[in-house]
């Protein structure tokens, strides 16, 4: 076993751990910033991190939300340049590259992608110079621990500061995410690593109730890396996971007191083919009465698998109506990269 990289990273922090051990998160108070000299001298490089060019197919449907050019972080997990990032930057990607601090840019395909995650894997079409990092368990990491969040242009101190659900406006849904403070901009793609530099979460987005909805502190929402164990293999072999696929129907959904407007419906989606519109509000799936975004998908998904067809209740204009949607798979719905 190497235990020059555990070392490394002890020592880096041995400053900051010392200012640590009396720090308790209180449910209204933002975490006071780590201090400066726990990052002077830790860099993006010695922490496998990588950064992620990515540039999408000319008729790809992710344009309008995702742009046509993403850039975030990668983290290497293995010896053979296997990176994984978070899935939106390299969704209908034409070209990837993976760029070492000193410049150098290795071109990179996709493996794999999970909606149901938001896990993102690639791997590098030339030698990485870079180690990979270690895989830790996020199951064992408690609020109040410290962590470190590596991205590609930086390193910065924070802290744990709750695990709960995650609700996304997009048909996402995380049982447990991490959530840390204080924010950084640094987040999407990058590491989150635990004290012996074992990788806990991939960075997905800031938010700004990190300690809950009680409270309005801003931190960074990140996937905790246990999702990604079972998951692997078949990203590996397939590409995507093997489990049967959700429904989906292609809305950007608001809660409000529990009400589930819709805010936005994709182009050529399911959700568009069946005329639903923005301002109407989702009631019922099946007849069955949905309370908030959460209930909503859990009932959505609990119908059967990608394809079948759903009944939904909407309220439109003062009255409700009922609009059938035949699903499908979230996958099919993006389009593959060109074949030569």
């Amino acid at each position: 076993m190497d235990f020059a990289r555990p070392m490394r990273f002890a020592l880096m922090l041995a400053a900051f751990l010392c200012t640590c051990t009396s720090f308790a998160v209180r449910a209204q108070t933002a975490p006071a910033p780590p201090p400066a000299d726990a990052q002077q001298q830790l860099t993006v490089e010695s922490l496998s991190v990588v950064k992620v060019r990515a540039k999408a197919i000319a008729n790809a449907r992710s344009l309008r939300t995702l742009g046509p050019q993403r850039e975030g972080s990668g983290v290497v997990i293995d010896s053979e340049g296997l990176v994984l990032t978070i899935g939106y930057l390299i969704l209908e990607a034409e070209a990837v590259d993976l760029l070492t601090t000193d410049g150098r840019s290795y071109p990179a395909t996709v493996v794999g992608y999970d909606n149901a995650t938001g896990f993102g894997l690639l791997r590098a079409l030339r030698p990485l110079p870079v180690a990979p990092v270690q895989i830790g368990q996020s199951a064992a990491v408690g609020d109040r621990e410290l962590v470190l969040v590596v991205g590609y242009d930086g390193v910065a101190p924070a802290y744990v500061v709750s695990r709960r659900r995650f609700v996304g406006y997009w048909e996402y849904l995380l049982d447990e995410a991490i959530y840390t403070a204080p924010a950084t901009v640094n987040w999407s793609g990058a590491a989150l690593l635990n004290r012996e530099g074992k990788l806990l979460g991939i960075g997905s987005l800031v938010v700004g109730d990190a300690l809950g909805s009680a409270s309005q502190i801003p931190g960074n929402l990140f996937v905790p890396i246990d999702l990604l164990k079972p998951l692997l293999g078949d990203l590996l072999a397939n590409g995507k996971s093997s489990a049967r696929p959700r429904p989906w129907i292609g809305v950007n959904t608001q809660e409000v007191q529990g009400n589930v407007i819709v805010t936005r419906v994709s182009p050529e989606s399911p959700a568009d083919a069946a005329a639903i519109r923005s301002g109407d509000v989702i009631v019922g799936v099946a007849s069955q009465p949905i309370n908030g975004q959460a209930d909503f998908y859990e009932k959505l998904w609990a119908r059967g698998e990608a394809g079948v067809e759903i009944a939904l209740e909407v309220l439109r204009e003062g009255r409700v109506q009922k609009i059938t949607v035949k699903t499908i798979d979230r996958d099919r719905y993006y389009r593959p990269k060109p074949t030569l």
